[in-house]
């Protein structure tokens, strides 16, 4: 069981996320974008961040570049995003996020599997998934 923070614009996507995940036991908070995802940062620290990159008022990167997840250390970041090997990508890598998958590549049904490994990755370990 972990908390998991879901920021994610689409509103059928966010509440799928969030079933899903706590049909698993998980802990959780949803965000629609970085601005959102902010404010609930400030009163929350989870085990891993569900991080779509593309979302309006503010994105991922942008999020990622205000929240300091050196001093959040515990947190992972799993970016769910369709834009395979982007410079967006490459820029999360660079900003701390652990892990990429590519949501067309992802079914639903095995999005657990794909929390579930990640969070179990230590740092040093895999970057880009499918």
């Amino acid at each position: 069981m972990a908390d998991i923070l879901v920021v994610e614009d689409d509103k059928d996507l966010n509440a799928a996320y969030k079933v899903i995940l706590e049909n698993e036991k998980h802990r959780v908070k949803t965000a629609f974008n970085g601005q959102e995802a902010l404010e609930v940062l400030q009163h929350y620290t989870p085990d891993l961040i569900l991080l779509d990159l593309l979302m309006p008022i503010m994105g991922g990167l942008e999020l990622l570049e205000k929240y300091d997840l050196k001093k959040h250390s515990k947190a992972k970041v799993l970016i769910f995003t369709n834009m395979e090997n982007s410079p967006e990508v490459t820029k999360a890598y660079n900003l701390g996020a652990t892990r990429c998958i590519i949501k067309s590549w992802t079914a639903p049904q095995n999005l657990s599997k794909v929390v579930n490994d990640t969070l179990k990755l230590k740092n040093s370990q895999l970057r880009l998934s499918s």
